[in-house]
């Protein structure tokens, strides 16, 4: 059989199996779930999606709903289906949920429906972790359950509440109700068990960690805070290089990380702020400020330091030693230091002898060149969730440490110069290349339309667009820059956020712009892939257009969710 006739034959069999789920009605089967859902709009995961049929339910209650199905064939039924669904499809499954994790996204409701019985017994501790790590305060995991005689032939497995209540017991959830109900298909033999799991509150401890490290650990210098703030900004803006390894560790290029730390310690150690008891007035009393630090704060300013960066020639060499040193510095100190009770480390380090290459791009390759550092996985969700609160906290403890340590010194520090250095200076804002590549294309023959109306655009009367609004998340990347109307960036959208139906119906404008503006010309394709990878989390590694738009639209619903950017619906 050709592999034309297996896909053939899976898409039949899938169809089949399609048109059972949507024979049964969603609102009735439902109907349990409208007082677990949040009033107003929700996020919600639907894990193993199969035909749809829940995840348009969902949707069409004005939800925000990503929906998961491992099975290719039935995902191809589910948009064939519902192609205007208004749900993400993801390939996805358990016990990893890679995909989902990698998203970054948080959800009020999980629904399991018919699914857990497929997961092998074996899996379900791992399952039901990384359920728990995907679900808000006061979040609900919904499963229905079947009871009755199990069928082996398709690999099912045993299910009942007990289980559920102790694997919640054990991940900090409890059960809040069990309910059972009739199956809808008039089968006698089959029954469904109704489970609704409540998490009480962040439920894996990472806060209390954070609260330790910021106001109770010993500090002989500001390195913890250091490393802890350097791997916040690294889950906010570069998440994309994370990686979740075994054992509920998330990896991370050991390069990136200190990339972020010399961008927090250049503009102290220009303001000569000291960052331990000593006399530390100049770079020569700070652990990792040797000689390629000192010249490259003469060179290149903390802006400059960017992941997707170019570096050459003698910059090259100074960033290059800098980050080997700070490397060496967070390995050292910060690292070993930071531990759990039982002494071992918090953030193990697996550091690498690297040598400067010929061509210095900073991208994954490059960061990873230097080795890697462990993340626990329940520690770097709370810093992509809460980082807009566990960043403040660092900061003021690290202005805090630095005054007592002025103090000491017999120095008087001005407070407005210590804040001012410890703010994190995101890049200007630059559309220059966007504007550029607008009028290139303006001045030939193509035509370019507004990625929100499809209006064709004219000289004169085109602005670029910043997707997701700067003032909620400055982001300059190639991606987040969109043609658009002047009189719809500048009267109606402004600094809102799209809503998911105005991101979704401008898809194949926004692919065309890229294509057209990024895409055709080598360099500029290569910095806009490398600018998605280091910033959508849900990227993975892949890099082709349509994988950047999913990764995007998952972020706009975080940014949704998460910190609540107030939403635009779209031209009138």
């Amino acid at each position: 059989m050709s592999k034309d006739d297996e896909q053939n034959a899976s898409r039949l069999t899938a169809a089949e199996a399609a048109a059972r789920y949507e024979a049964v009605d969603a609102d009735r089967l439902n109907d349990w779930l409208r007082d677990l859902l949040p009033e107003g709009r929700g996020c919600v995961l639907d894990v193993g999606a199969g035909s749809g049929r829940d995840a348009a339910w969902l949707a069409g209650l004005g939800h925000e709903v990503v929906a998961v199905e491992p099975n290719g064939a039935m995902r191809w039924q589910a948009e064939q289906m519902h192609p205007d669904r208004g749900f993400e499809l993801l390939p996805d499954r358990l016990p990893e949920l890679s995909e989902t994790l990698r998203a970054g996204l948080s959800f009020d409701l999980i629904l399991l429906n018919a699914v857990w019985m497929f997961v092998s017994p074996g899996h379900r501790e791992r399952a039901f972790r990384k359920l728990v790590t995907l679900t808000k305060p006061q979040g609900v995991i919904a499963f229905t359950l079947r009871q009755g005689p199990v069928d082996p032939g398709r690999d099912m497995h045993e299910a009942n509440a007990g289980e559920i209540e102790r694997l919640a017991r054990r991940h900090g959830a409890y059960v809040e109700s069990v309910s059972e109900v009739p199956d809808l298909l008039g089968r006698p033999q089959f029954s469904w068990l109704q489970v609704v799991v409540r998490l009480p509150d962040d439920g894996t401890g990472a806060l209390p960690l954070v609260r330790r490290i910021v106001l109770n650990d010993d500090k002989s210098s500001t390195y913890k805070l250091g490393l802890l703030r350097a791997i916040c900004r690294v889950a906010h803006s570069a998440p994309g290089f994370a990686v979740e390894v075994q054992a509920g560790h998330v990896e991370i290029p050991l390069g990136v990380v200190a990339l972020f730390w010399l961008r927090l310690y250049l503009p102290l150690l220009l303001a000569h702020l000291p960052q331990n008891p000593l006399n530390s007035r100049d770079f020569r009393r700070i652990g990792f400020a040797k000689q390629p630090l000192r010249a490259l704060a003469g060179g290149l300013s903390a802006l400059d330091l960017r992941p997707g960066a170019r570096v050459s020639g003698d910059q090259g060499a100074m960033l290059h030693g800098a980050l080997r040193d700070a490397c060496s510095t967070i390995d050292r100190m910060p690292a070993t230091f930071l531990t759990w009770p039982d002494g071992s480390r918090i953030f193990p380090v697996h550091r690498r002898t690297t040598r400067k290459p010929g061509a210095m791009v900073l991208d994954r390759d490059y960061f990873r060149s230097f080795g890697t550092l462990h993340v626990p996985a329940h520690l770097w969700r709370a810093m992509q969730r809460y980082g807009v609160w566990i960043e403040p906290a660092l900061v003021e403890e690290w202005i805090g440490l630095t005054a007592g340590y002025a103090e000491g010194q017999s120095r008087t520090l001005d407070e407005r110069a210590v804040r001012d250095a410890m703010r994190w200076y995101e890049p200007e804002r630059d559309r220059r290349t966007a504007k550029k590549r607008v009028d290139v294309l303006l001045e030939g023959e193509s035509h370019l339309h507004c990625v929100w109306t499809g209006r064709r655009l004219r000289k004169g009367s085109v602005d670029i667009d910043h997707c997701f609004p700067w003032s909620a998340w400055p982001c300059d990347d190639l991606w987040n820059l969109m043609p658009a109307t002047r009189q719809v960036n500048q009267r109606e959208k402004g600094d809102l956020l799209p809503d998911d139906r105005t991101l979704r119906g401008a898809r194949d404008r926004i692919l065309e712009w890229w294509e057209l503006g990024y895409c055709s010309q080598r360099a500029l394709d290569e910095r806009f892939r490398l600018e998605a990878g280091a910033r959508l989390p849900a990227l993975g590694g892949r890099a082709e257009p349509d994988d950047i738009f999913t990764a995007m639209s998952l972020q706009r619903m975080r940014l949704s969710n998460d910190q609540q950017v107030p939403e635009w619906g779209g031209p009138d």
